[in-house]
């Protein structure tokens, strides 16, 4: 491998490069990012029928979709269903949790604090800075805005 040419690497990345089908990646992306979304309505839908308010429904759904797709990771589920799911998987706010608790469990062999608590947020991390930094600014903006 140390002598191939770009053409020679080419050939070789094209061949151990399996084929992706675009049409059938788009269909599953949507059926299992719906089922996930319907799955949500469903909960704040049960919910609603009990005396909760409309933030505490929202709220609390989010909660359990976040416990979910973080307890699904956690027994391994999660990650053959993003197998054939692709992005769909991604998207929901489940997706969040597989990206927090899939690294911590990765790194759980390098003990609780050097393992799995400084590996949480390795993919999580920055979009939770950027969230949170950007909404700040978004509200001093308005703030700002507002004064006039």
């Amino acid at each position: 491998m140390q002598n191939m040419t770009k053409q020679d690497y080419k050939k070789y990345i094209d061949k151990k490069t399996p084929n992706s089908t675009l049409g059938k990646d788009i269909f599953f992306a949507f059926l299992f990012g719906g089922a996930i979304c319907i799955i949500g309505q469903l909960i704040a839908d049960g919910l609603r029928m009990t005396a909760l308010d409309a933030e505490t429904v929202s709220s609390t759904t989010s909660i359990i979709m976040v416990f979910l797709g973080a307890f699904l990771t956690g027994i391994g589920v999660y990650d053959r269903i993003a197998k054939v799911a692709g992005a769909g998987t991604i998207v929901p706010i489940t997706g969040f949790a597989n990206s927090v608790v899939s690294p911590a469990m990765e790194f759980k062999s390098e003990g609780l604090v050097l393992g799995l608590a400084a590996k949480m947020f390795v993919i999580a991390g920055p979009v939770l800075v950027y969230g949170i930094l950007s909404s700040v600014l978004v509200g001093i903006i308005y703030f700002i805005m507002s004064l006039f």
